[in-house]
């Protein structure tokens, strides 16, 4: 798993404005043998990006190269579904970095926070307008500021502040996952216990 650290990006966006995409559509299930994160982005979206022979559907946005970026912007209810976290795994093994929508599922949510992936909730109006801009100009750029927890869609410099966890915010800023946080705080740890022996 990746571990970059998060501070401010600036990029394009891929847009996939359907609601309800749920985790089965986003990795299928018959994918989810492996144990290891490493190759399931190639099965990201799998049965939107080919069909059935393996051939690419050339419409499917993932396949147009008009469309680049880190940044997957998807209707209201991202995520929903079951709660495999294979989903986040192939969200960020393709290389995103965020997912904006109006509304995610909440354990989807939280299985991209842990894979380094960050989901940024917008209101449905931030969300059309964002769609709106990128249609009209696929290179339209959009910075993401996790300090200041506020994106922008610069094509019309229009700004949202989004909500996020604080732990899960240092976490993000500053590379960790929950284990290294915690080895992060070992000697703090080791002067608690000690204490608590006395």
């Amino acid at each position: 798993m990746k571990k970059e650290k998060f501070n401010i990006i600036t990029d394009s966006c891929i847009p996939l404005p359907l609601e309800n995409i749920d985790t089965d559509q986003i990795v299928p299930a018959r994918f989810l043998k492996a144990t290891t994160r490493e190759g399931f982005g190639e099965n990201l979206f799998r049965d939107w990006r080919y069909d059935k022979e393996g051939n690419t559907i050339e419409d499917f946005v993932l396949n147009n190269p008009k469309y680049k970026g880190c940044i997957l912007v998807a209707g209201k209810n991202f995520g929903c579904g079951s709660s495999r976290e294979h989903a986040a795994w192939a969200i960020a093994d393709y290389g995103f970095r965020v997912v904006v929508s109006s509304f995610f599922a909440d354990i989807h949510k939280n299985n991209e926070l842990n894979n380094f992936v960050l989901p940024v909730v917008v209101s449905e109006g931030f969300l059309k307008e964002l769609f709106d801009s990128i249609d009209a100009d696929p290179s339209t750029q959009v910075t993401v500021d996790l300090p200041a927890q506020r994106i922008t869609n610069n094509a019309t410099g229009k700004s949202e502040n989004f909500e996020i966890n604080g732990y899960k915010k240092h976490c993000l800023m500053n590379g960790l996952d929950d284990i290294d946080f915690l080895l992060s705080n070992k000697d703090r740890i080791e002067e608690y216990e000690h204490k608590c022996q006395k």
